[in-house]
């Protein structure tokens, strides 16, 4: 594996008008692509929100048919947790708050040496040696 994937990258191919760009690079390394436990539980958790609907159908049947059959899904194990507990600590002390599960997601990314791939870097350049990328930027830096 070389890259886990975040929960909005995940749930691009179920957008209404998804990045062509995302999408590809999704087809060119589908062999090279995993996910956290929390992101697991954040796409089941907003699917078993919706209610019984055919769109909700239609999002469970792309992650449990689609998705789960072929993705690795990475624990948070307790070598995630101590690098976690560094960084919330360091970041803490100075003044920077984070979102748990980011830190979680972060965590799970840097201790099995995987680049995080997602649409908010923002949310991710705070934690230290941790390799962040966006699919949704062309190959040349632009958006579309």
């Amino acid at each position: 594996m070389r890259y886990l994937v975040d929960t909005n990258v995940l749930s691009e191919p179920t957008r209404p008008q998804p990045s062509s760009h995302v999408l590809d690079r999704l087809r060119e390394h589908r062999d090279q692509i995993c996910t956290a436990a929390p992101v697991w539980h954040e796409l089941l958790y907003g699917v078993r929100r919706l209610p019984s609907s055919k769109r909700r159908q239609r999002l469970e049947a792309y992650l449990l048919e689609t998705l789960a059959p072929g993705l690795q899904i990475l624990a948070y194990d307790s070598k995630a947790a101590e690098w976690h507990a560094n960084e919330r600590a360091r970041l803490s002390l100075a003044g920077k708050a984070t979102p748990f599960v980011d830190g979680q997601i972060a965590a799970i990314a840097r201790v099995n040496s995987l680049i995080l791939v997602t649409h908010n870097v923002d949310d991710f350049v705070v934690f230290e040696g941790l390799a962040v990328e966006d699919w949704a930027t062309a190959k040349d830096g632009s958006r579309p």
